[in-house]
């Protein structure tokens, strides 16, 4: 990796890139909400894009100079709305979390009753947790997976919704491994009165992938992260089919919740939106789906529990009790033979978020490195291992070991 100028200006900064990227080339990441960018996204984030304020949107900036950053946010818009077949987007959000609360100016006042699903059964920190935004604005109502199967009880869902009768309802999760169905949350929305907001941002990537069905026929507005299995550079987007909703996106990003948009961020998701185009892409998120159930399969076969049953998605939920082990345990303990993963709760979680009794697993990065379904097989494999042989050192070393040659045989970034 040349960094000539960052070496002689900032040598600290300089070795500390050095060294993420050192860390990112010898582990296996399993983090299911990180993926490696193309160079090409790198690139463009790194650019003199990052000196342009351009507040306002294209053809309608607040700032002098914008014609050519303008180019680039056009490329993203158009870009990001043939890939999801939707008519109007905003990709100025910093992030899902600021896309997520430009939905929510969108469409609802703050006191509104809004409906999401419960962080504690695997939703997102922006549908409702009470040391959110949205728990402190809102007046939040939840649902969550069924105790038996821990899948989503649409029922149960339709029942607070008629209680409750929300002004909002939202649909989607962070740590959720089975298909959503988006039609029967429209529904139910429509039948209360509610808006549909729905949040992709894990499931971006497979969805314009064709990996899993699409929100958009259904939602008012479609929420999402760029990064994840959309595998762009960090930030958010937003997309709907209605045009007086567009125009009350627009206002509730800027000046409603951000001042100027990051232009060299625009420009790589622009890239991103580009790449996700093209057919390769599709065979990459349906690979994604392919190596988490593989893997899935193996953990399960070597005696631990997965959430659900199984994974329809990129995403596993992992039961570690049978190990008698914590998440925060498990992790640490991964990570020590080179195995990247986060500790995550589970529904009906008896420890805190901080110690947990389960890890969660995703095969995005893994996918874009190259393993295929034999390698997050074999990777599965070496979790069990892992967490039941943890005081043999010989297991442990062994694992280290093998972790290290299926990392040499899929090199990440050997251009830098």
């Amino acid at each position: 990796m040349t960094l000539q100028h960052l070496q002689q200006a900032d040598p600290q900064i300089a070795d500390a890139l050095v060294d993420e990227l050192q860390r990112q080339r010898s582990s296996i990441e399993l983090i299911a909400s990180e993926n490696f960018t193309s160079l090409a996204v790198m690139e463009a984030v790194g650019s003199v894009l990052t000196n342009k304020y351009a507040e306002g949107q294209p053809g309608k900036r607040y700032y002098g100079g914008c014609h050519v950053v303008d180019i680039a946010e056009e490329l993203a818009r158009e870009r990001v709305c043939k890939l999801f077949g939707a008519r109007f987007a905003n990709v100025q959000p910093h992030s899902g979390a600021s896309a997520n609360l430009a939905a929510y100016l969108s469409t609802v006042q703050p006191g509104d009753t809004v409906l999401g699903m419960s962080l504690a059964h695997g939703g997102h920190l922006t549908h409702g947790s009470p040391v959110n935004f949205s728990g402190l604005l809102y007046n939040m109502v939840s649902y969550g997976v069924d105790p038996q199967t821990e899948t989503l009880d649409m029922d149960e869902v339709e029942r607070v919704a008629k209680a409750t009768r929300p002004k909002a309802i939202w649909a989607g999760a962070s740590a959720y491994s089975r298909i959503i169905d988006f039609k029967r949350f429209a529904d139910i929305a429509h039948e209360v009165g509610a808006w549909l907001l729905v949040d992709i941002a894990h499931i971006a990537g497979l969805v314009a992938g064709g990996a899993h069905p699409s929100p958009v026929p259904y939602a008012d507005i479609v929420t999402s992260t760029s990064h994840k299995t959309l595998r762009g550079p960090r930030g958010g987007f937003l997309l709907t089919n209605d045009e007086e909703l567009a125009a009350r996106i627009d206002k509730a990003v800027f000046p409603g919740s951000q001042g100027g948009p990051l232009m060299h961020v625009i420009a790589g998701k622009a890239v991103a939106f580009g790449e996700a185009l093209q057919p390769e892409f599709a065979s990459y998120a349906h690979q994604v789906v392919a190596n988490m159930r593989a893997m899935a399969q193996a953990v399960a076969a070597g005696g631990l529990r997965l959430v659900s049953g199984g994974t329809d998605n990129h995403l596993a939920l992992v039961d570690l009790s049978a190990a008698n082990i914590t998440g925060k345990e498990a992790e640490q303990l991964l990570e020590q033979v080179g195995i990247t993963a986060n500790k995550n709760s589970i529904p009906n979680e008896t420890r805190s978020p901080f110690v947990t009794s389960g890890i969660r697993l995703g095969s995005a990065a893994i996918t874009t490195r190259g393993f295929n379904e034999d390698d997050a097989a074999e990777i599965g494999t070496l979790i069990s291992n892992t967490v039941f042989g943890r005081d043999d050192r010989v297991v442990l070393q062994k694992t280290a070991n093998r972790v290290a040659d299926l990392l040499a045989a899929h090199p990440l970034y050997p251009e830098l």
